[in-house]
């Protein structure tokens, strides 16, 4: 009787542990699918996150980028706009020293007629050591005018052109074709290509 006694409380604790045994199974597939979507559920959360901060990167660096832009066209307007303003300067500036030179030379321009004028008055027995030496002072003179660009007009013989001769008369003449210039009267001067002052003439009928 002990012995059935034995047999019976092994076989209740031998299914008593087995019981344990399958509930401990479960609970640990339990815990082992509640881990897995917890590790599922975080892993989206972190690409959810990433994705997010990815957009907002992305749209921080398009408005860098277009600031970029921005500043680029502008720093190009204003450097156009100076090289305008350089360009406009200088040649206000060049107009300023064409318009002071002329003015000077318009005022020595008489200066050099009266030396002409006293030079042409010497006659030819009087003309000694001091006119030599005024003709090299006035080729001195015409010399250092050319230097800055100023010269002489050629007129005399030449057909007549407005725009560098004043006709202030007609003349008859038999050696000449009409419309040519046969007297001039008052020399005129071109400074760099433009004229200072026309020259003076007569011209043939």
């Amino acid at each position: 009787m002990k012995d059935a006694l034995e047999q019976e409380t092994e076989q209740v604790m031998a299914e008593d542990l087995q019981e344990e045994d399958t509930v401990s199974a479960g609970e640990a597939e339990e815990s082992e699918s509640v881990a897995g979507e917890g590790d599922s559920r975080e892993g989206e959360e972190k690409k959810s996150e990433k994705k997010f901060f990815q957009k907002k990167q992305d749209k921080k660096t398009a408005a860098l980028e277009e600031k970029i832009a921005e500043l680029e066209d502008k720093t190009m307007r204003q450097m156009a706009e100076f090289e305008n303003f350089r360009k406009r300067t200088e040649k206000e500036k060049s107009m300023m020293f064409e318009t002071g030179a002329k003015s000077v030379i318009e005022k020595i321009l008489p200066v050099i007629d009266n030396f002409e004028r006293g030079l042409a008055a010497i006659e030819p027995d009087n003309k000694d050591s001091f006119y030599e030496g005024m003709c090299m002072i006035h080729k001195q003179m015409l010399a250092e005018l050319e230097k800055i660009g100023v010269t002489p007009i050629e007129a005399l013989g030449k057909e007549f052109d407005p725009n560098f001769h004043n006709a202030v008369m007609q003349v008859a003449s038999e050696e000449l074709e009409s419309g040519m210039v046969a007297q001039e009267l008052q020399k005129g001067y071109l400074y760099r290509e433009t004229v200072v002052r026309y020259s003076m003439v007569a011209v043939v009928e």
